[in-house]
């Protein structure tokens, strides 16, 4: 890994959180994520799964953890597995953690190599009532590829189907959503590369400049600072392409008068960052472009003004709307009259806004969540309410990842420009 290691006292509470969800005489098991192949003999960058990651710092492929905390033989309360190394394979592959190495990372003392999983955890489960298993449950997921966590947990229920059986998911939607102070501070790291990324950009765009080389300097400056690169792929979409929500081609010309969307964030110690900016291929706002820009940004201000202990995630969606609905009709772009006689299920500004105002950040761009929970301290979310007008090529959406505290948020992106007379003045100093 190229970020600085974080302190396995993280771990180790994160590990204390999530035993108290257990139910009496039960294990639980979390696979790595799987080496996903590309074509002949390649391979896809891993990508730990960030459940075992987030109980254990490991971040390295065939590893294991397997929680018990009733076993009793006490060193088999906490065990990690992980693929035992060779010089052979540090040749190879790199350095891989050893025994030692691994312990320091987790905090978890029984280190045991993967080759002796199947004794030990039968074993274990013979002791244990209740096995608890992981599964992708995230409302947004399309899985068509088997996991590691499917094959063994249909393994698991044909060699010991006489157990109770329970899911790990709802646990995890539980605990993860609340960040530590530690978890906090990855995350801001990763908003400030974003934010050197992004002042690097404001000296570089220009008419005439491809988005693509626009998302070049973007990963190199993510990249020089320790980042494995992006944390989602970046939208940098211009003129008309910023109407499209996921445009992620970056292969056009920026255009003289268009404004340049770009939804990018840098990934830091495999916590993600999400923000987006736009800004003019001129260097400076029509009038018009100028309004749209700063009607998005009083809806995103008064978003983010919601984001206190104990909002309701619809109830806030809705209220957003109806900031939405005042901004459009300043606009011009829908009627006040219109508005008063519009269908309530389907409203009027959906024309125009689309999306969601707000999802969960974290390990994961789109963090896991439980939407019947009202929002809470600790949690980080992200604001980016938009506004897009094809017949005008003009895609406005504006974005920050913030923390709810116990008083109100503290935003991790609040030294990113946002004003559009900052922005312009930046890109013409």
């Amino acid at each position: 890994m190229r970020y600085h290691a974080i302190e396995n006292s993280l771990y180790i509470k994160n590990r204390v959180a999530f035993v108290k969800y257990l139910k009496p005489k039960s294990l639980a098991v979390f696979n790595s994520n799987d080496m996903m192949p590309t074509n002949a003999d390649g391979l896809m960058p891993f990508r730990q799964n960030n459940d075992l990651l987030y109980l254990s710092g490991v971040d390295q492929e065939e590893s294991i953890l397997v929680i018990f905390p009733e076993a009793s033989n006490p060193k088999h309360r906490e065990i990690l597995f992980v693929k035992e190394t060779s010089e052979l394979i540090a040749i190879w592959e790199g350095e891989k953690l050893d025994k030692k190495a691994a312990t320091k990372q987790s905090g978890i003392e029984t280190i045991y190599w993967l080759s002796q999983f199947e004794t030990i955890f039968h074993a274990l489960v013979l002791e244990a009532e209740t096995i608890y298993l992981n599964q992708n449950e995230h409302l947004r997921a399309v899985t068509t590829v088997q996991t590691c966590d499917d094959r063994f947990r249909a393994d698991c229920k044909t060699k010991y189907p006489d157990h109770n059986y329970e899911r790990l998911a709802p646990i995890m939607r539980t605990i993860r959503p609340i960040k530590s102070q530690v978890e906090i501070d990855v995350m801001q790291q990763a908003c400030d590369i974003t934010e050197k990324g992004f002042r690097r950009i404001l000296d570089f765009v220009k008419p005439g400049v491809m988005e693509y080389e626009i998302e070049a300097e973007f990963s190199h400056e993510f990249l020089r600072n320790r980042s494995r690169g992006f944390a989602y792929t970046p939208i940098i979409a211009s003129g008309y392409n910023a109407c499209v929500l996921h445009y992620i081609e970056n292969n056009m010309e920026c255009k003289p008068g268009d404004v340049i969307l770009m939804d990018v964030g840098c990934e830091y110690a495999n916590y993600a960052s999400d923000m987006t900016r736009c800004v003019p291929v001129s260097g400076k706002f029509t009038n018009r472009q100028k309004d749209v820009y700063n009607a998005v940004l009083r809806v995103m201000k008064g978003a983010t003004s919601m984001l206190v202990p104990g909002t309701d995630h619809e109830e806030y969606h809705s209220e957003v709307g109806q900031l939405m609905e005042s901004g459009l009709i300043g606009l011009g772009l829908i009627d006040k009259t219109d508005v008063a006689n519009q269908d309530k299920a389907n409203p009027l500004y959906k024309k125009y806004f689309m999306h969601g105002t707000s999802h969960h950040i974290g390990l994961d761009v789109h963090d896991i969540e439980n939407r019947s929970t009202p929002f809470t301290e600790g949690m980080v979310l992200t604001v980016e309410p938009g506004i897009y007008i094809p017949n005008e090529n003009l895609g406005i959406r504006l974005e920050n990842d913030v923390l709810i505290t116990k008083d109100g948020q503290h935003d991790l992106m609040r030294n990113i420009p946002l004003e559009a007379e900052e922005i312009e003045d930046l890109m013409n100093g």
